[in-house]
């Protein structure tokens, strides 16, 4: 029993923290609608067209800004209060959100309207990607970062089993509309909760006395530190090939096992239950090492061709379990190793660049997949990410893997600041 209360005390530390105890319940919410809006916006695109060529130019158009302005978009966290950048993005969000409900229910959602405000939820989420990161580091500090970006993935796949499933329900039962609508005021949730949040328990860090040179200074940081630069790149290959599941599990579902949006949303359910289990295992862990992220990358790719080729639509909803449970162990070590590998005065900046690998590199990956699975079949698109990861893990097995080393994680910081004794730092 105390063993177990150990391991549940452990999981959940960063939940004792007030601040981050409030944003984990608003983003919570939030995310539940957001999975809503992304299931009413594919099956409103393919009620449209019928199209998984359409599916992904749709998601290109949300994702373009991600990758054209990505550099930037940590410009605004690493220069105001990251709590007031937030209440703005959400808010632009809500404000979007509602506009696509209504466009719905009036009965003017042309495609081209859609390409639009996916394009504007893009561009909000240049800058909201990195400043929600780095704002769960300046919430939690070092020690915890990994427990809370990995509760964070828990909760948002939390979301993606719960969400497409209540968005299932109101599509068939209300109309397409009505998740547009539930989002909107999701984000109101958000707002609230950061409305709350106290600023003199946060931990900030000193301001950089260096000149600052914007973007440049993100990139020129990676470049320089070969950790950063080596997750980076595996990421882009992994975020523009395999995590393009909203063009990938529809048509799979429609296509290949004709299940509907009922299997659509059973596919993400799976991915979500899977999700959560990885997040909650990786919670629980102290230690970090560059084998995690290599070992992931490689268990991600093999269980998405497993699933591609799954006989049954039961077997491939069950595969699903275990892609969800990857792909959140991958991001979570990821996400963390590249926070703590970062200064503080440019760690949204580098964050904004991991938002370009993860998300912004859909806007190639999500046409070329839709192609794909438009011409060689729906199981393609799948696999093809699955053996996109594979490789990528093998890029970064050769990259990480001669410096491979357990690290307690407090101790990451002080590790970094003792090779920084020796070899001098990236000049920002």
């Amino acid at each position: 029993m105390n063993a177990f209360y150990a391991y549940g005390a452990q999981t959940f530390a960063s939940l004792a923290i007030r601040n981050y105890r409030l944003f984990f319940f608003g983003q919570g919410v939030s995310q539940v609608g957001t999975w809503m809006q992304i299931v009413a916006l594919v099956w409103l695109v393919l009620t449209l067209t019928g199209s998984g060529t359409q599916l992904g130019v749709v998601l290109a158009f949300r994702f373009f800004p991600m990758l054209a302005l990505g550099p930037f978009g940590g410009i605004p966290a690493d220069y105001f209060s990251k709590r007031h950048v937030l209440i703005l993005t959400q808010s632009l969000l809500a404000l979007i959100a509602f506009t696509l409900g209504f466009i719905v229910f009036v009965g003017i959602a042309d495609l081209w309207v859609i390409y639009v405000l996916a394009f504007l939820i893009g561009v909000v989420n240049v800058v909201d990607n990195p400043t929600r990161q780095t704002f769960i580091h300046e919430m939690v500090g070092p020690g915890h970062l990994r427990n809370a970006v990995a509760l964070n993935s828990t909760m948002g796949n939390v979301a993606r089993a719960i969400g497409p499933m209540i968005g299932g329900f109101l599509i068939a039962g209300i109309g397409i509309a009505t998740c547009f609508f539930v989002n909107a005021l999701s984000f109101l949730v958000v707002i609230a909760t950061l409305f709350l949040i106290r600023e003199r328990e946060l931990h900030k860090d000193a301001a950089s006395s260096r000149g600052a040179r914007f973007f440049l200074d993100g990139l020129r940081y990676v470049a320089a530190t070969p950790l950063a630069a080596s997750i980076l790149i595996s990421m882009a290959v992994i975020g523009t090939l395999a995590y393009e599941f909203q063009v990938s599990l529809p048509v799979l579902a429609e296509n290949v096992f004709a299940a509907g949006a009922a299997g659509f949303t059973a596919l993400l359910s799976a991915m979500g239950m899977g999700s959560i289990a990885g997040g909650l295992f990786s919670a629980s862990r102290q230690k970090t090492a560059a084998h995690e992220f290599v070992l992931s990358a490689f268990l991600l790719g093999v269980s998405m061709v497993c699933t591609a080729f799954m006989p049954t639509f039961f077997l491939a909803v069950t595969a699903m379990f275990f892609v969800g449970f990857f792909a959140v162990y991958l991001t979570s070590v990821g996400n963390t190793m590249l926070q703590l590998a970062s200064a503080p005065e440019v760690r949204a900046r580098v964050m904004s660049l991991w938002t370009m690998a993860v998300f912004g590199s859909t806007f190639v990956g999500a046409p070329l997949i839709g192609a794909i699975v438009d011409r060689a079949g729906g199981r393609w698109g799948l696999a093809v990410g699955g053996l996109a990861a594979i490789m990528a893990a093998l890029y970064a097995a050769v990259r990480m893997l001669s410096h491979d080393r357990w690290l307690i994680i407090p101790s990451f910081v002080r590790v970094r600041a003792e090779q920084e004794k020796e070899i001098e730092a990236p000049k920002i």
